[in-house]
Protein backbone atom coordinates (compact mmCIF):
# COMPACT_ATOMS: atom_id res chain seq x y z
CA UNK A 1 0.00 0.00 0.00
CA UNK A 2 1.47 3.28 -0.99
CA UNK A 3 1.67 5.26 1.72
CA UNK A 4 -1.35 8.27 1.82
CA UNK A 5 -1.24 11.82 2.71
CA UNK A 6 -2.79 11.36 5.42
CA UNK A 7 -0.63 8.54 6.67
CA UNK A 8 2.58 10.00 5.98
CA UNK A 9 0.93 13.03 8.06
CA UNK A 10 0.01 10.98 11.23
CA UNK A 11 3.14 8.79 11.61
CA UNK A 12 4.97 12.08 11.42
CA UNK A 13 3.09 13.31 14.20
CA UNK A 14 3.55 10.37 16.41
CA UNK A 15 7.28 10.98 16.11
CA UNK A 16 7.79 14.51 16.30
CA UNK A 17 5.36 14.47 19.37
CA UNK A 18 8.06 12.72 21.82
CA UNK A 19 11.13 14.52 20.77
CA UNK A 20 11.92 18.33 21.80
CA UNK A 21 10.92 21.35 19.69
CA UNK A 22 7.62 19.29 18.32
CA UNK A 23 6.28 21.87 16.57
CA UNK A 24 8.63 22.76 14.59
CA UNK A 25 8.95 19.31 13.34
CA UNK A 26 5.49 18.77 12.84
CA UNK A 27 5.47 22.12 10.54
CA UNK A 28 8.56 20.59 8.54
CA UNK A 29 6.59 17.11 7.96
CA UNK A 30 3.31 18.98 7.20
CA UNK A 31 4.95 20.86 4.73
CA UNK A 32 7.38 17.60 3.51
CA UNK A 33 4.12 15.69 3.21
CA UNK A 34 2.59 18.54 1.10
CA UNK A 35 5.31 18.42 -1.03
CA UNK A 36 5.45 14.59 -2.39
CA UNK A 37 7.56 13.47 -5.09
CA UNK A 38 5.77 12.50 -8.06
CA UNK A 39 6.25 9.40 -9.49
CA UNK A 40 4.85 8.53 -12.88
CA UNK A 41 3.82 4.95 -14.05
CA UNK A 42 2.41 3.50 -16.98
CA UNK A 43 1.44 -0.09 -16.92
CA UNK A 44 -1.24 -2.51 -18.30
CA UNK A 45 -3.64 -3.96 -15.88
CA UNK A 46 -6.05 -4.68 -18.37
CA UNK A 47 -6.07 -6.36 -21.78
CA UNK A 48 -3.88 -9.22 -23.35
CA UNK A 49 -0.50 -8.24 -21.07
CA UNK A 50 -2.38 -7.84 -18.04
CA UNK A 51 -0.76 -10.84 -16.84
CA UNK A 52 2.54 -9.45 -17.04
CA UNK A 53 1.54 -5.38 -15.94
CA UNK A 54 -0.26 -6.47 -12.80
CA UNK A 55 2.89 -8.13 -10.50
CA UNK A 56 5.03 -4.94 -12.41
CA UNK A 57 2.43 -2.52 -10.44
CA UNK A 58 2.76 -4.78 -7.43
CA UNK A 59 6.91 -4.66 -7.41
CA UNK A 60 6.60 -1.03 -8.09
CA UNK A 61 4.34 -0.44 -5.22
CA UNK A 62 6.63 -2.38 -2.98
CA UNK A 63 9.44 -0.18 -3.49
CA UNK A 64 7.71 2.46 -2.86
CA UNK A 65 6.28 1.43 0.40
CA UNK A 66 10.12 0.56 1.04
CA UNK A 67 11.60 4.19 -0.03
CA UNK A 68 8.71 5.92 2.55
CA UNK A 69 8.92 3.53 5.09
CA UNK A 70 12.96 4.42 5.07
CA UNK A 71 12.12 8.16 5.58
CA UNK A 72 11.23 8.79 1.82
CA UNK A 73 13.79 10.97 -0.54
CA UNK A 74 15.54 14.43 0.43
CA UNK A 75 12.94 14.54 3.22
CA UNK A 76 9.76 13.87 1.52
CA UNK A 77 7.18 10.89 0.57
CA UNK A 78 6.52 9.77 -2.89
CA UNK A 79 3.70 9.48 -4.31
CA UNK A 80 2.52 7.34 -7.43
CA UNK A 81 0.18 8.16 -9.78
CA UNK A 82 -0.51 5.47 -12.03
CA UNK A 83 -2.50 4.99 -15.19
CA UNK A 84 -3.49 1.36 -17.09
CA UNK A 85 -2.67 1.68 -20.47
CA UNK A 86 -4.90 -1.05 -20.80
CA UNK A 87 -2.84 -2.80 -23.51
CA UNK A 88 -3.45 -0.29 -25.97
CA UNK A 89 -0.64 1.99 -27.60
CA UNK A 90 -2.90 5.46 -27.42
CA UNK A 91 -3.90 5.25 -24.12
CA UNK A 92 0.06 5.36 -23.62
CA UNK A 93 0.73 7.89 -25.54
CA UNK A 94 -1.98 10.18 -24.06
CA UNK A 95 -1.37 9.08 -20.42
CA UNK A 96 2.46 9.99 -21.21
CA UNK A 97 1.41 13.74 -22.09
CA UNK A 98 -0.75 13.42 -18.61
CA UNK A 99 1.78 12.86 -17.01
CA UNK A 100 4.68 15.07 -18.36
CA UNK A 101 2.32 18.13 -18.74
CA UNK A 102 -0.72 17.95 -16.24
CA UNK A 103 0.56 15.80 -13.51
CA UNK A 104 4.30 17.01 -13.60
CA UNK A 105 5.70 13.87 -11.95
CA UNK A 106 9.23 13.53 -11.77
CA UNK A 107 9.93 10.58 -13.48
CA UNK A 108 8.25 7.99 -15.28
CA UNK A 109 8.75 4.03 -14.85
CA UNK A 110 6.31 1.91 -17.11
CA UNK A 111 5.75 0.75 -20.78
CA UNK A 112 5.65 -3.33 -21.33
CA UNK A 113 6.13 -3.94 -24.97
CA UNK A 114 9.18 -2.24 -27.41
CA UNK A 115 5.83 -0.16 -29.16
CA UNK A 116 4.58 1.02 -26.12
CA UNK A 117 8.46 2.43 -25.11
CA UNK A 118 8.57 4.29 -28.50
CA UNK A 119 5.52 5.43 -28.17
CA UNK A 120 5.84 7.15 -24.89
CA UNK A 121 9.81 8.20 -25.28
CA UNK A 122 9.82 11.46 -27.55
CA UNK A 123 7.29 13.00 -25.24
CA UNK A 124 9.70 12.44 -22.36
CA UNK A 125 12.48 13.88 -24.09
CA UNK A 126 10.79 16.87 -25.13
CA UNK A 127 9.37 17.34 -21.62
CA UNK A 128 12.58 16.49 -19.77
CA UNK A 129 10.73 13.81 -17.59
CA UNK A 130 13.49 10.81 -16.73
CA UNK A 131 11.89 7.54 -18.00
CA UNK A 132 12.69 4.40 -16.37
CA UNK A 133 11.73 1.29 -18.67
CA UNK A 134 12.03 -1.72 -16.87
CA UNK A 135 11.63 -4.45 -18.87
CA UNK A 136 13.95 -6.94 -21.26
CA UNK A 137 13.88 -5.93 -24.78
CA UNK A 138 15.62 -6.32 -28.13
CA UNK A 139 18.29 -3.84 -27.10
CA UNK A 140 19.48 -0.85 -28.79
CA UNK A 141 17.92 2.26 -27.34
CA UNK A 142 20.45 5.13 -27.08
CA UNK A 143 18.92 8.08 -24.94
CA UNK A 144 20.21 9.79 -22.57
CA UNK A 145 17.07 10.53 -21.03
CA UNK A 146 16.14 7.00 -20.61
CA UNK A 147 17.06 4.12 -18.18
CA UNK A 148 16.93 0.64 -19.92
CA UNK A 149 17.21 -1.48 -16.38
CA UNK A 150 15.96 -4.99 -18.06
CA UNK A 151 17.94 -7.50 -20.18
CA UNK A 152 18.69 -7.59 -23.27
CA UNK A 153 19.67 -10.26 -26.41
CA UNK A 154 23.90 -9.83 -25.30
CA UNK A 155 22.24 -11.13 -22.16
CA UNK A 156 19.90 -13.87 -22.60
CA UNK A 157 19.57 -14.26 -26.15
CA UNK A 158 23.13 -14.99 -26.97
CA UNK A 159 22.82 -17.50 -24.02
CA UNK A 160 19.52 -19.27 -25.16
CA UNK A 161 20.36 -20.19 -28.65
CA UNK A 162 23.27 -21.73 -28.13
CA UNK A 163 22.45 -24.15 -25.49
CA UNK A 164 19.18 -24.84 -27.60
CA UNK A 165 21.07 -25.52 -30.50
CA UNK A 166 23.25 -28.20 -28.13
CA UNK A 167 20.58 -29.79 -26.90
CA UNK A 168 18.68 -29.87 -30.21
CA UNK A 169 20.53 -29.37 -33.53
CA UNK A 170 21.50 -26.85 -35.92
CA UNK A 171 18.33 -26.21 -38.28
CA UNK A 172 16.01 -23.39 -36.72
CA UNK A 173 12.46 -22.17 -37.30
CA UNK A 174 11.78 -18.81 -36.27
CA UNK A 175 8.52 -17.86 -35.01
CA UNK A 176 7.96 -14.11 -33.65
CA UNK A 177 5.62 -10.83 -32.93
CA UNK A 178 5.09 -8.69 -35.64
CA UNK A 179 6.42 -5.66 -34.01
CA UNK A 180 10.03 -3.93 -33.25
CA UNK A 181 10.28 -6.12 -30.23
CA UNK A 182 9.93 -9.35 -32.35
CA UNK A 183 11.40 -8.15 -35.73
CA UNK A 184 14.73 -6.99 -34.17
CA UNK A 185 15.21 -9.66 -31.58
CA UNK A 186 14.55 -12.39 -34.66
CA UNK A 187 17.56 -10.45 -35.93
CA UNK A 188 19.74 -11.45 -32.80
CA UNK A 189 18.15 -15.08 -32.89
CA UNK A 190 19.67 -15.32 -36.24
CA UNK A 191 23.27 -13.69 -35.43
CA UNK A 192 23.22 -16.08 -32.49
CA UNK A 193 22.16 -18.87 -34.94
CA UNK A 194 24.57 -18.47 -37.25
CA UNK A 195 27.48 -17.50 -34.50
CA UNK A 196 27.11 -20.96 -33.25
CA UNK A 197 27.09 -22.68 -36.87
CA UNK A 198 23.76 -23.18 -37.88
CA UNK A 199 21.12 -22.44 -39.96
CA UNK A 200 17.61 -20.80 -39.95
CA UNK A 201 15.14 -22.07 -41.88
CA UNK A 202 12.72 -19.61 -42.00
CA UNK A 203 11.21 -16.24 -39.79
CA UNK A 204 7.44 -16.01 -39.21
CA UNK A 205 5.83 -12.58 -38.00
CA UNK A 206 2.49 -12.32 -36.11
CA UNK A 207 0.46 -9.32 -34.70
CA UNK A 208 -0.16 -9.28 -31.34
CA UNK A 209 -4.17 -10.40 -32.25
CA UNK A 210 -3.09 -13.75 -33.75
CA UNK A 211 -4.94 -16.64 -32.22
CA UNK A 212 -4.85 -19.22 -35.24
CA UNK A 213 -1.44 -21.00 -35.94
CA UNK A 214 -2.32 -23.78 -37.88
CA UNK A 215 -1.27 -22.81 -41.35
CA UNK A 216 2.50 -21.81 -40.06
CA UNK A 217 2.39 -24.75 -38.14
CA UNK A 218 1.91 -26.88 -41.25
CA UNK A 219 4.55 -24.55 -42.77
CA UNK A 220 7.18 -26.12 -39.88
CA UNK A 221 6.20 -29.48 -40.58
CA UNK A 222 6.86 -28.95 -44.18
CA UNK A 223 10.34 -27.09 -43.15
CA UNK A 224 11.47 -29.93 -40.49
CA UNK A 225 13.86 -27.98 -38.38
CA UNK A 226 15.49 -29.18 -35.16
CA UNK A 227 14.63 -26.42 -33.10
CA UNK A 228 11.88 -23.45 -32.65
CA UNK A 229 13.08 -20.29 -31.14
CA UNK A 230 9.98 -17.87 -30.39
CA UNK A 231 9.69 -14.62 -29.77
CA UNK A 232 5.77 -14.54 -29.75
CA UNK A 233 4.09 -11.90 -26.93
CA UNK A 234 1.00 -11.79 -24.88
CA UNK A 235 -1.80 -13.75 -23.91
CA UNK A 236 -3.02 -14.32 -28.22
CA UNK A 237 0.34 -15.57 -28.75
CA UNK A 238 0.13 -18.55 -26.00
CA UNK A 239 -1.79 -20.39 -28.28
CA UNK A 240 0.18 -21.23 -30.66
CA UNK A 241 2.34 -23.99 -27.77
CA UNK A 242 -1.52 -25.34 -27.46
CA UNK A 243 -1.78 -26.14 -30.97
CA UNK A 244 1.31 -27.04 -31.33
CA UNK A 245 0.75 -29.83 -28.63
CA UNK A 246 -2.22 -30.65 -30.31
CA UNK A 247 -0.60 -31.10 -33.31
CA UNK A 248 1.89 -33.45 -31.56
CA UNK A 249 4.70 -31.75 -32.31
CA UNK A 250 5.80 -30.92 -28.62
CA UNK A 251 7.44 -34.04 -28.70
CA UNK A 252 9.35 -34.33 -31.67
CA UNK A 253 10.97 -30.66 -32.14
CA UNK A 254 12.11 -28.76 -28.92
CA UNK A 255 11.52 -24.73 -28.37
CA UNK A 256 13.35 -22.17 -26.52
CA UNK A 257 11.65 -18.78 -26.42
CA UNK A 258 12.70 -15.41 -25.10
CA UNK A 259 8.80 -14.42 -23.88
CA UNK A 260 7.86 -17.41 -23.16
CA UNK A 261 6.42 -17.06 -19.45
CA UNK A 262 5.68 -13.56 -18.99
CA UNK A 263 1.99 -14.03 -19.31
CA UNK A 264 2.50 -17.17 -16.59
CA UNK A 265 2.20 -19.94 -19.76
CA UNK A 266 3.93 -22.29 -17.34
CA UNK A 267 1.20 -22.75 -14.98
CA UNK A 268 -1.95 -21.57 -17.60
CA UNK A 269 -1.21 -24.15 -19.89
CA UNK A 270 -0.97 -28.21 -18.97
CA UNK A 271 2.10 -29.88 -18.35
CA UNK A 272 2.20 -31.43 -21.50
CA UNK A 273 2.24 -28.24 -23.57
CA UNK A 274 4.90 -26.83 -21.33
CA UNK A 275 7.34 -28.95 -20.54
CA UNK A 276 11.43 -28.87 -21.58
CA UNK A 277 10.49 -25.37 -22.96
CA UNK A 278 13.77 -23.56 -22.85
CA UNK A 279 14.27 -19.60 -21.51
CA UNK A 280 16.83 -17.18 -20.38
CA UNK A 281 16.04 -14.15 -18.27
CA UNK A 282 17.39 -11.86 -16.17
CA UNK A 283 15.27 -13.13 -13.23
CA UNK A 284 12.97 -16.25 -12.35
CA UNK A 285 10.03 -16.82 -9.57
CA UNK A 286 12.30 -20.00 -8.63
CA UNK A 287 15.95 -18.42 -7.98
CA UNK A 288 16.46 -20.20 -4.61
CA UNK A 289 18.26 -16.65 -3.11
CA UNK A 290 17.52 -15.23 0.18
CA UNK A 291 16.65 -11.74 -1.79
CA UNK A 292 14.62 -13.48 -4.53
CA UNK A 293 12.78 -15.51 -1.87
CA UNK A 294 12.05 -12.48 0.35
CA UNK A 295 10.84 -10.66 -2.79
CA UNK A 296 8.51 -12.92 -3.66
CA UNK A 297 7.08 -13.35 0.00
CA UNK A 298 6.47 -9.88 0.41
CA UNK A 299 4.43 -9.24 -3.08
CA UNK A 300 2.73 -12.36 -2.21
CA UNK A 301 1.20 -11.51 1.37
CA UNK A 302 0.75 -8.40 -0.47
CA UNK A 303 -1.28 -9.60 -3.26
CA UNK A 304 -1.83 -13.69 -2.64
CA UNK A 305 -3.35 -13.84 -5.78
CA UNK A 306 -0.43 -11.99 -7.93
CA UNK A 307 0.14 -13.73 -11.11
CA UNK A 308 4.35 -15.28 -11.84
CA UNK A 309 6.53 -12.76 -10.87
CA UNK A 310 8.90 -12.26 -13.66
CA UNK A 311 12.11 -10.47 -14.79
CA UNK A 312 9.54 -7.78 -15.48
CA UNK A 313 8.26 -7.25 -12.03
CA UNK A 314 11.95 -7.50 -10.55
CA UNK A 315 13.51 -4.90 -12.77
CA UNK A 316 10.47 -2.92 -11.96
CA UNK A 317 11.15 -3.03 -8.10
CA UNK A 318 15.22 -3.03 -8.94
CA UNK A 319 14.33 0.37 -11.49
CA UNK A 320 12.02 2.03 -8.54
CA UNK A 321 15.18 1.54 -6.04
CA UNK A 322 18.20 2.91 -8.99
CA UNK A 323 15.72 5.85 -9.07
CA UNK A 324 15.74 6.46 -5.03
CA UNK A 325 19.58 6.48 -5.03
CA UNK A 326 20.06 8.54 -8.04
CA UNK A 327 17.85 10.97 -5.69
CA UNK A 328 19.62 10.37 -2.68
CA UNK A 329 23.16 11.31 -4.85
CA UNK A 330 22.11 14.21 -6.05
CA UNK A 331 20.08 15.47 -3.12
CA UNK A 332 17.79 16.65 -5.73
CA UNK A 333 15.15 15.79 -8.50
CA UNK A 334 16.21 17.90 -10.75
CA UNK A 335 16.70 15.89 -14.23
CA UNK A 336 20.04 16.44 -15.24
CA UNK A 337 21.27 15.93 -11.71
CA UNK A 338 19.53 12.90 -11.10
CA UNK A 339 21.16 11.40 -14.38
CA UNK A 340 24.51 12.48 -13.48
CA UNK A 341 24.57 10.74 -10.62
CA UNK A 342 22.58 7.82 -12.09
CA UNK A 343 25.70 7.79 -14.19
CA UNK A 344 28.17 7.71 -11.52
CA UNK A 345 28.40 3.89 -10.89
CA UNK A 346 24.98 3.37 -9.05
CA UNK A 347 24.03 -0.27 -8.32
CA UNK A 348 21.66 -2.22 -6.32
CA UNK A 349 21.36 -5.49 -4.77
CA UNK A 350 17.65 -6.66 -6.01
CA UNK A 351 15.74 -9.99 -6.52
CA UNK A 352 17.92 -10.59 -9.38
CA UNK A 353 20.89 -9.82 -7.67
CA UNK A 354 23.38 -6.85 -8.36
CA UNK A 355 22.14 -4.51 -10.69
CA UNK A 356 24.37 -1.92 -12.13
CA UNK A 357 23.88 1.34 -14.95
CA UNK A 358 26.15 1.76 -17.18
CA UNK A 359 27.20 5.18 -17.56
CA UNK A 360 27.75 4.90 -21.70
CA UNK A 361 24.33 3.08 -22.62
CA UNK A 362 22.09 3.60 -19.81
CA UNK A 363 21.78 -0.26 -19.39
CA UNK A 364 22.30 -2.73 -16.85
CA UNK A 365 25.17 -5.04 -16.03
CA UNK A 366 23.01 -7.84 -14.49
CA UNK A 367 23.06 -11.60 -13.95
CA UNK A 368 21.29 -13.99 -16.79
CA UNK A 369 19.93 -17.23 -15.50
CA UNK A 370 18.99 -19.77 -18.30
CA UNK A 371 15.84 -22.65 -17.14
CA UNK A 372 13.26 -24.99 -18.31
CA UNK A 373 9.80 -25.85 -17.38
CA UNK A 374 9.30 -28.62 -15.45
CA UNK A 375 6.34 -30.07 -13.77
CA UNK A 376 4.66 -25.95 -14.45
CA UNK A 377 7.44 -24.18 -12.86
CA UNK A 378 11.20 -22.80 -13.79
CA UNK A 379 14.32 -25.08 -13.12
CA UNK A 380 16.93 -23.35 -13.48
CA UNK A 381 19.91 -24.87 -15.13
CA UNK A 382 22.76 -21.84 -15.59
CA UNK A 383 23.77 -18.53 -13.39
CA UNK A 384 25.75 -16.06 -15.85
CA UNK A 385 26.57 -13.24 -13.35
CA UNK A 386 27.08 -9.97 -14.43
CA UNK A 387 26.54 -10.06 -18.18
CA UNK A 388 27.47 -6.65 -19.89
CA UNK A 389 24.98 -5.57 -22.07
CA UNK A 390 26.94 -5.25 -25.13
CA UNK A 391 24.58 -5.19 -27.98
CA UNK A 392 24.52 -1.80 -27.28
CA UNK A 393 28.24 -0.82 -26.54
CA UNK A 394 29.41 -1.18 -29.91
CA UNK A 395 27.19 1.81 -31.42
CA UNK A 396 25.93 3.75 -28.38
CA UNK A 397 28.21 6.08 -26.33
CA UNK A 398 26.31 8.46 -24.29
CA UNK A 399 29.57 9.89 -22.76
CA UNK A 400 30.52 10.95 -26.52
CA UNK A 401 27.26 11.64 -27.82
CA UNK A 402 24.59 12.54 -24.95
CA UNK A 403 22.18 14.43 -27.27
CA UNK A 404 21.63 10.98 -29.18
CA UNK A 405 18.33 9.75 -29.06
CA UNK A 406 18.52 6.74 -31.06
CA UNK A 407 17.50 3.09 -31.37
CA UNK A 408 19.98 1.06 -33.04
CA UNK A 409 19.16 -1.88 -34.66
CA UNK A 410 21.58 -5.15 -35.59
CA UNK A 411 22.24 -5.04 -39.38
CA UNK A 412 23.05 -8.74 -40.39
Amino acid sequence: MILSRRHFLHRSALTSAALIGAPAIMRYSALAADNPILLGALHDQSGPLAASGTPMVYALNLAVEEINAAGGLIGRPVKVIHYDTQSNIQMYSQYAQQLALKDKVAVVHGGITSASREAVRPTFDRFKVPYFYNVLYEGGVCDRNTFCTGTTPAQTVEKLVPSAMKKAGKKAYIIAADYNYGQITAKWMTKYVKDNGGEVLSIDFFPLDVTNFGPTISKIQAAKPDLILSALVGGNHTAFYRQWASAGMKSQIPIASTTFGLVNEPSTLDAAESENILGAYGYFEELDTQASKSFVEKIKKAQPNTPYISELAAATYEGVHLWALGVKKAESIDRMKLIEALEGGISFDGPSGKVLIDKATHHTTRNAFLAEVKDRKWSVLESYPDVKPLDTASVCDLVKNPNDTKQYVINL
